[in-house]
């Protein structure tokens, strides 16, 4: 969903890294606290993007019990542990609800979330600051850390 179309509510959510909890790796750069719209009580993080180069899709599509939306297990490149799932195909009862237009999650328990600051290090990045692609998000990232690297040299 680009960021345009997405509800103001989430556009004031902080953008988080998320990192494995079991190795460390980066598994995603533009993460949003969420919750599960199929169970209210259940806390995640969620993306709008597939994260490349740090998951990839493991086992076969299924649904729950609680909706039947059809999923598939995500697992850490770097060492393999399942770290959320990827949604297929939402069911009508989850479009309907309100959210985000994400479709990549990650469990809060596999995962460790990290409250991005904007390129100035004095402000939490916000959803509403993201450029609406993953290729241009790259390149600012790609051209911070390149900053930090001539900032340490």
């Amino acid at each position: 969903m680009p960021l345009k179309q997405m509800h103001p509510t989430f556009q004031k959510m902080n953008v988080v890294s998320l990192s494995c909890r079991f190795c460390d790796n980066l598994v995603c750069q533009r993460g949003m606290k969420a919750i599960l719209l199929a169970d209210t009580k259940v806390e995640l993080y969620s993306t709008d993007f597939q994260p490349q180069g740090a998951i990839c899709s493991v086992g076969n599509e299924y649904s729950t019990a609680n909706c039947k939306c059809m999923i598939q297990d995500t697992a850490c490149l770097k060492c393999g542990n399942v770290v959320g799932y990827h949604v297929i195909s939402a069911c009508k009862p989850c479009l309907q609800s309100c959210n985000n237009g994400h479709y990549w999650m990650f469990h809060s328990s596999s995962v460790v979330g990290m409250e991005r600051v904007d390129f100035t290090g004095s402000h939490v990045l916000l959803w509403s600051d993201l450029p609406s692609s993953m290729a241009e998000e790259e390149r600012l990232l790609e051209d911070y850390y390149n900053s930090l690297e001539e900032c340490c040299r």
